[in-house]
């Protein structure tokens, strides 16, 4: 006797996306969990070495061999090499608590905190790059490029008239949003690139763009059209900040910068306030990128600017910084060495 057509229940749809939901959300602890044993095994064997180190004087070759028998006795084990042994215990020394800062260094994959100790000297900075890798949802390229960047010295650092012309807490976030300089070294332009090869480049490459721009920039559109009075003005660079919840103007200017510009964008801000911004949106903010600016001349244009804008340079070509610390080797060579990486595995 042949059976008829599947009749599924009428809530079979959402209860498989319930089930599909807490599956997930069950994997997603257990890697989590996962992570969280293994720096806590990582930081206890670190902390073994660094005492008997300290107590009996032990070399580089008591650590050869206990790479040696750790892998005899655990063959099937990812992580035990005489490299990975050795920020192990680095690790111990400088995060005596298993902290870093005041972040708990269990929080992070293992190769979150090997870049942290070998990229970053400053505990300080240190922490605050810690802080952002968390709240950012940063991978360990990320986090690597955004340490590589310096972002610490350059987030937050755009002169701004916001405090002037946004009320709190909106003015204080806005400023940590912009930077000063960016870096556009990733469009392979020279310095004598123009605006229009700059904005069409940073299309092409908006991923790294918005990367560079930070967490929170949603991409609008490019030259988009404003109508005032029949006469069209067209936009460079249209966002949407979803923290901040406001439209932001970038204007490209590939030249130094002059007071004309702010009041350029001063219009465009003020038409977009008026054709575009929604009436729960917060007041548009505008960002003018430019080659260069004389810091005292950007100061007396914004403080005359009824908008709220910041004026930051980008850079389009940059020399690369010297490694921090070459004692150790570097986490590539690493995952050379062990196949694989090691989050997830303990």
């Amino acid at each position: 006797m042949s059976q008829g057509p599947l009749v599924l229940p009428p809530d079979y749809g959402d209860w498989l996306a319930s089930l599909k939901q807490r599956i997930q959300s069950a994997r997603s602890r257990a890697v989590l969990a996962a992570h969280s044993e293994q720096i806590r095994l990582y930081h206890s064997i670190g902390c073994d070495i660094l005492e008997r180190q300290r107590q009996q004087g032990w070399g580089a070759k008591v650590i050869n061999r206990l790479s040696t028998d750790l892998r005899e006795a655990f063959p099937e084990m990812k992580g035990l090499s005489v490299s990975n042994l050795k920020y192990m215990r680095r690790f111990a020394e400088e995060c005596p608590n298993l902290q870093i800062g005041q972040q708990a260094a269990d929080q992070f994959p293992w190769f979150h905190v090997v870049t942290l100790l070998t990229k970053v000297a400053d505990p300080t900075v240190r922490e605050w790059y810690a802080v952002q890798a968390l709240d950012e949802g940063w991978s360990r390229s990320t986090l690597e490029k955004q340490i590589k960047n310096h972002l610490h010295d350059r987030q937050g650092a755009a002169l701004t008239n916001f405090e002037q012309r946004l009320a709190q807490p909106q003015a204080d976030l806005a400023v940590q949003v912009l930077k000063d300089p960016y870096h556009f070294d990733f469009l392979g332009l020279g310095d004598e690139a123009q605006e229009r090869d700059i904005e069409g480049a940073l299309v092409r490459h908006i991923t790294h763009f918005l990367l560079e721009l930070g967490a929170g920039f949603a991409f609008v559109g490019r030259q988009v059209r404003l109508e005032v009075a029949g006469d069209e003005f067209f936009i460079d660079l249209l966002f949407y900040h979803t923290r901040l919840k406001c439209y932001v103007v970038v204007e490209l200017k590939a030249t130094a910068f002059k007071p004309e510009h702010a009041g350029q964008l001063n219009f465009y801000l003020s038409a977009v306030d008026a054709q575009m911004k929604a009436e729960d949106d917060r007041p548009t903010i505008g960002l003018l990128l430019c080659k260069t600016k004389n810091q005292l001349v950007a100061e007396y244009a914004l403080s005359g600017m009824e908008k709220p804008m910041g004026v930051a340079e980008y850079e389009l070509v940059r020399a690369l910084p010297e490694p921090l610390d070459r004692s150790l080797p570097s986490i590539e060579e690493i995952e050379a060495e062990l196949s694989r990486e090691l989050e997830g595995e303990i």
